[in-house]
């Protein structure tokens, strides 16, 4: 991971880090070979030609970058969650309420060619 990658983890709101740490241990789960560099001003996780870039911001983590259709019916599961075309935010108390398989299927849709 580069140093501008390591910066920006780093400098995670301490409240938001925890959720953060288990979508990056989650992602590189489900694509161990995926590279992470700073793209956009936050981590992108690169899988051949597929991008999924994780933010932190001050509601909790925002993923942005799948093509419609490919959140493994994420979205459709889970509406309350504020979303929009390729992106969906998580704050910290809704991520509680969804397991690790779950999130692992939306990595999965969102990266697999």
């Amino acid at each position: 991971m580069d140093e501008a990658v390591r910066g920006y983890i780093d400098a995670i709101a301490p409240e938001y880090r925890p959720l953060f740490d288990r979508l990056h241990r989650l992602i590189l789960a489900a694509h161990p070979g995926a590279v992470v560099v700073l793209s956009y001003q936050m981590p992108t996780y690169k899988v051949g030609n597929r991008r999924l870039y994780v933010g932190a911001w001050k509601h909790g983590v925002s993923l942005y970058g799948w093509q419609q259709g490919r959140d493994a019916g994420f979205t459709a599961r889970h509406p309350a969650l504020k979303t929009s075309k390729g992106t969906i935010q998580l704050r910290p108390e809704d991520a509680v309420g969804i397991s690790d398989d779950e999130l692992l299927e939306l990595v999965r849709g969102a990266l697999e060619n």
